[in-house]
Formats: structure tokens, C-alpha cells, sequence
């Protein structure tokens, strides 16, 4: 899992696609034109990798610390979904139902 501060666009995406952890969380920019803020969840789905995007007014762009402490899910992929994760759902409940503590490498 990789909890980030940055956007979900295309030049974030690209960064998880070298990592490729099983869920990347990034904020949503605020979504912007054409959904830039979250255009690369849907470069990871089709990677096969689960993705979701915390809403800008839940944690602060570019600290991840806040979108881990902060966050609310706004957007999310269908790997991710089916997951179970869902808008709304808070950053640190997904953590701990995901995570044992020794996992915790933030």
C-alpha cells in the first residue's frame, strides 16, 4: 500500500506503475478539467491495480501524513472497489483494516 500527498493524474499514475503497490492513495486535486486529479486510477485499473483518490477538503495536496491522518475516499477504481473500498470511507479505517502494524513502513 502507498498512501500519497500527490494528485491522481497521468504522472502520478506512472510513479505506482514502476512500484506497483496493491492500493496507491492520492488526493483529487479537486478533480479539475476533464477529471485530471484522478485520470491515472483508470491507468492502474487497467494495470490491475487498486487506486482511490482522498477529496481535497479531507487532507492537504502534497502531504501525505495529512491524507493518511485526513483523508476521505472521493474517487476510487474498480480494483479498488472491489476491494471494498467506497467514497467516504476514511483514509486511516482502511489502513488499519489492511495493514498489521509491523506493515506500517509511512
Amino acid at each position: 500500500m502507498a498512501v500519497s500527498g500527490s494528485h491522481g493524474g497521468l504522472s502520478s499514475a506512472r510513479y505506482a506503475l514502476a512500484a506497483r503497490p496493491w492500493l496507491t492513495i492520492f488526493n483529487d486535486a479537486g478533480i479539475g478539467r476533464e477529471q485530471a486529479g484522478v485520470a491515472g486510477l483508470d491507468v492502474l485499473a487497467s494495470a490491475g491495480l487498486a487506486a482511490c483518490a482522498v477529496s481535497h477538503l479531507s487532507a492537504c495536496i502534497g502531504q501525505a501524513s495529512s491524507t493518511l491522518s485526513d483523508g476521505v475516499i472521493s474517487a476510487v477504481n474498480p480494483p479498488a472497489r472491489a476491494l471494498g473500498l467506497e467514497p467516504g470511507q476514511r483514509v486511516q479505517v482502511i489502513v488499519a483494516r489492511y495493514c498489521r502494524p509491523d506493515d506500517r513502513k509511512l
